[in-house]
């Protein structure tokens, strides 16, 4: 069925209306508790989402006024996309109209080329007469009965005869196809859309997506100009053969409230480039949190949105259930922890703390070690991402260490990232970011190696980045930071300074194993010019100065 997502007002505003269809949700995907609602594919995205039934409405009637509301182009896509569909149903639904008059008139024919004369009938008939006759009562009742239905049943009739139950449970197959006869419903689902059925699209191939993630969808939808976005996700725990563990989100679809956030009191502390957009994030998914930074202007903006402030580390740690931080390097993360009014002056038996530093697994091993010797839980969960995934709330966590603080983590996870994994025993996950970062910053170098060849060799940057754009490395990063090279626009969506460090810390992961790391080095080393060149606070793009001085 063709329909309007309407999404709820909440603290933060209303979401545009977005339009959709209702499909087949995955089998093991199930509906949330509480009001009636439906699994919605939405046009222009590969999103999918449970939406309420108070919040759709039929697209046809509302489609001015929807216009009106949204003028964005993600948005007009969407609504190209809405019209191609229907020139496409209604070129399919004529093309089975002819057909069917077709063979309805070849069978016509047929049975008049074969039709008896009448005297041949006149004879089979009495011939059979006396056959008939010997028959019983209930072959009677038969015959009749098939000659009633045959005869006397118009096709709307036996359609109407063949249609879904309307009492009880729908079939299996057509689960969530079939719309309940609620009042709400019948009211939702007047107009011309009523009469739209759409084929089940668990079986379409999904692009983009992890072979893990089976069929749920990972992809990320436009975001409001102020990035208020609250995402519906579901959770989906499943074993790797690594014996690892993945939370997975099924859906980045804005509906607000969709998360059921913790009763544990949430402590955070940092309130940096990453920090700032996951506190966001904790607050508008409804969990309490309590904040405290080092430069305790930053904490303003979130008490305001509801945050309680907290004097110190060691009293955020004491007033909450779970406490997350996320600084800058191993030494602030180990000051933070052992310093004064730290972190574990606040430790007592229970008290869980979830450091998402990316540091090396030497210290994320010691901090687990001090904080356990206290009674504390600990887990590691460093996150893969940007600025603007971190107020998008579509960061990938990777955690390990206690695996039920993980699963108890479940709803700050779902609220912050789109995914999050577990890695096993402590160490892992610092050693995966690190890895991670590796690959990420040597890229980024060779990103702007390539721009600045271009340019000595007398071709065009933006031809580069067009080439690279339709071929395999193609991907948002490379675009965005190509675009910040060719703006000059080298605003920190992650600092520079920060991957010479996961750079550096790399290296001596592998240094530890005896491994080498040939091209991460020399990536370090462009950085480190870079760093030279005053470009330390700066993006990560900005590397591009060190080959150009």
């Amino acid at each position: 069925c063709l329909m309007l997502s309407f999404f709820s007002r909440g603290k933060l505003g209303r979401y545009p209306p977005w339009p959709g269809k209702i499909v087949n949700p995955p089998k093991d995907l199930k509906k949330p508790r509480g009001k009636k609602c439906f699994f919605v594919k939405f046009f222009g995205t590969e999103d999918h989402a449970w939406i309420k039934v108070e919040q759709l409405k039929p697209y046809h009637p509302h489609k001015e006024e929807m216009i009106k509301i949204n003028k964005g182009k993600r948005f007009q896509q969407a609504v190209d996309a809405v019209e191609e569909f229907l020139r496409k149903t209604k070129g399919k639904d004529q093309a089975s109209s002819h057909n069917s008059n077709e063979e309805k008139n070849r069978r016509n024919s047929s049975e008049e080329r074969g039709k008896p004369s009448a005297g041949e009938e006149k004879r089979k008939a009495s011939l059979s007469e006396g056959k008939l006759k010997k028959g019983t009562g209930e072959g009677k009742k038969r015959v009749s009965s098939v000659s009633s239905e045959r005869g006397s049943k118009s096709p709307l009739k036996r359609a109407q005869d063949q249609s879904p139950r309307k009492r009880g449970r729908p079939p299996k197959d057509e689960k969530d196809l079939t719309i309940p006869e609620s009042s709400t419903v019948k009211r939702v689902m007047t107009g011309t859309v009523a009469g739209f059925k759409w084929p089940p699209s668990v079986s379409e191939p999904v692009k983009d997506s992890d072979p893990h993630f089976h069929h749920f969808l990972l992809s990320q939808t436009e975001k409001p100009a102020v990035c208020y976005q609250a995402i519906t996700k579901k959770l989906k725990i499943c074993e790797e053969e690594t014996g690892s563990t993945s939370i997975q989100a099924a859906d980045s679809t804005a509906v607000n409230g969709s998360i059921t956030p913790t009763d544990k009191k949430i402590g955070f502390l940092g309130l940096g480039l990453m920090g700032s957009g996951i506190v966001s994030n904790l607050l508008k998914m409804g969990h309490t949190v309590t904040v405290w930074n080092r430069t305790a202007e930053k904490c303003d903006l979130f008490i305001q949105e509801g945050a309680r402030l907290g004097r110190t580390p060691a009293e955020v740690v004491s007033t909450c259930d779970i406490t997350f931080a996320c600084v800058s390097d191993p030494k602030a993360a180990k000051d933070l922890v052992l310093g004064p009014s730290g972190v574990l002056q606040g430790i007592r038996p229970g008290k869980c703390y979830v450091d998402m530093s990316t540091v090396d697994a030497d210290t994320v091993t010691e901090l687990a070690q001090v904080i356990v010797s206290r009674g504390g839980r600990f887990l590691e969960a460093p996150v893969s991402g940007n600025q603007q995934l971190s107020n998008d709330g579509m960061l990938v966590i990777l955690a390990a260490g206690d695996r039920g603080l993980y699963e108890d983590c479940s709803s700050c996870f779902q609220a912050m990232g789109k995914t999050s994994f577990f890695l096993g025993e402590v160490g892992n996950a610092a050693k995966m970011m690190l890895i991670v970062n590796m690959v990420q910053g040597s890229f980024m170098a060779t990103i702007a190696e390539g721009l600045t060849l271009a340019q000595v060799t007398g071709q065009s940057q933006q031809t580069l980045l067009d080439i690279l754009n339709q071929g395999q490395l193609a991907s948002i990063f490379l675009d965005q930071k190509c675009q910040n090279i060719l703006q000059g626009n080298f605003k920190p969506d992650f600092y520079l300074k920060y991957i010479q460090k996961d750079l550096r810390l790399a290296i001596a992961l592998g240094d530890s194993v005896n491994h080498p790391t040939p091209m991460a080095a020399a990536a370090n080393e462009v950085y480190k010019r870079a760093k030279a060149l005053d470009q330390s606070d700066n993006d990560m793009s900005a590397v591009y100065r060190a080959y150009i001085h």
